[in-house]
């Protein structure tokens, strides 16, 4: 096997993509910090026991596992870094108020989640602690509206749900726990004819309850919104009709707050990580992308199992993604050409014109410049025996 192969759905990030992404993380980085949120950086590996306690099926399968030759105990590369910062704020920095945390770094996965992603996501994401409102809720959904902006997407599609939906509409029904786990599978499935065998011991109510969440999906806006349309279709119960009334009132403060307004649609059969989110859900869709490219939502009591239950919401992007997303352009930075010589004078001019932010090469001897990030507009000449900058092409003094 040849030596230069990586692994499937692994490769390298090479200069123009790479200078993409650490400039999108530093724009984010910077959005996240002015809205209060400080940058925190969990290991890449710690024991299964802290990093997969609250996690589901899905995301067990996703880490690798390896034994610590240190401690024999079982050790987790972070397929997700959310548990990692619940354990943060819940026994590290243990505040008592609302407490906002961001990250960036990359996370692994043992299978690609999709065709032509990757299996080493660069995670960037931003996580509230404190407040079970819809306040907070609100604050993350301006802030996930800011990264995609910033992003430079255009014509994406932010899709609400809830986490806890399904379980009101099933409220009293007396399912077992492996039962509703499998309807919530279908569900997210679109899986009719399964969800219709495993609801044929529940009311008939609720049975095309369930089945028409299939169908709920759409506009959040008009006199067509899917939340109305909910509302009059699914049953009447306190729970299921106050996180309806919550999800409206959302909407209607969103449009108050955000800038620039994307389509907010709902879906109500989405129900992405059931035993990981507790409240609302929120993903982005671009039409280049099968797969949402932020997901986000509420996840309360998630430190419960570090000794700390606390309300929580967050979202996370893939910044890999993000930047594949984007035209490419390579934009090549102008720079300054120079020519490699031990002369004093020469050196001095070009460590005061690289701390003044310019780039300057220096031509090194025998080899042919190849750059792909940079275009040379200007060289440094001998003029009257003093460098000077001066455009391409420009005559000057032979030196000797």
């Amino acid at each position: 096997m040849s030596a230069w192969l990586l692994p499937e759905s692994v490769a390298d990030v090479l200069p123009s993509e790479a200078r993409r992404i650490e400039e999108l993380r530093r724009i984010l980085l910077d959005r996240f910090r002015v809205y209060g949120y400080e940058l925190v950086m969990p290991p890449m590996l710690e024991y299964t026991t802290s990093l997969l306690a609250k996690a589901d099926a899905s995301l067990d399968l996703q880490t690798f596992k390896l034994l610590d030759q240190a401690s024999g105990r079982m050790l987790g590369l972070r397929a997700d870094t959310t548990p990692q910062v619940a354990r943060i704020d819940a026994h590290i920095l243990n505040r008592k108020g609302v407490t906002r945390l961001c990250y960036c770094g990359p996370v692994l996965h043992t299978q690609a989640l999709g065709l032509h992603t990757t299996r080493e996501p660069l995670q960037c994401g931003a996580e509230l602690y404190g407040c079970g409102g819809i306040e907070a809720d609100l604050e993350m959904l301006n802030l996930a509206v800011d990264t995609l902006n910033l992003s430079g997407l255009k014509n994406y599609r932010l899709a609400l749900s809830h986490a806890g939906l399904l379980a009101a509409v099933l409220d009293g029904e007396g399912l077992c726990e492996a039962t509703v786990r499998h309807v919530h599978h279908a569900l997210a499935q679109k899986d009719q004819p399964g969800l219709k065998v495993l609801l044929r011991n529940a009311s008939p109510s609720v049975q095309s309850a369930v089945l028409a969440m299939l169908n709920l999906y759409g506009a959040v806006g008009g006199a067509q919104c899917v939340l109305k349309r909910a509302k009059a279709t699914l049953p009447a119960k306190p729970g299921v009709q106050r996180i309806l009334d919550d999800m409206v009132l959302l909407v209607d403060r969103l449009s108050e707050t955000v800038s620039a307004m994307p389509t907010v649609l709902a879906d109500l059969a989405d129900l992405a990580n059931f035993d990981y989110h507790s409240g609302l859900l929120f993903s982005a869709y671009v039409e280049a992308c099968p797969n949402a490219v932020l997901r986000g939502g509420r996840y309360d009591d998630v430190g419960a199992v570090f000794g700390r239950a606390r309300p929580a919401t967050g979202f996370s992007v893939d910044l890999r993604e993000l930047v594949a997303l984007q035209r490419a352009q390579v934009n090549p930075k102008k720079a300054i050409r120079a020519p490699w010589m031990y002369d004093t004078a020469l050196m001095a001019v070009i460590r005061q014109l690289r701390s003044q932010g310019e780039v300057v090469l220096q031509t090194l001897p025998g080899a042919a410049p190849e750059e792909e990030e940079f275009v040379c507009d200007r060289q440094l000449v001998l003029v009257n025996q003093t460098w000077t900058v001066a455009p391409m092409g420009a005559s000057q003094e032979k030196v000797q």
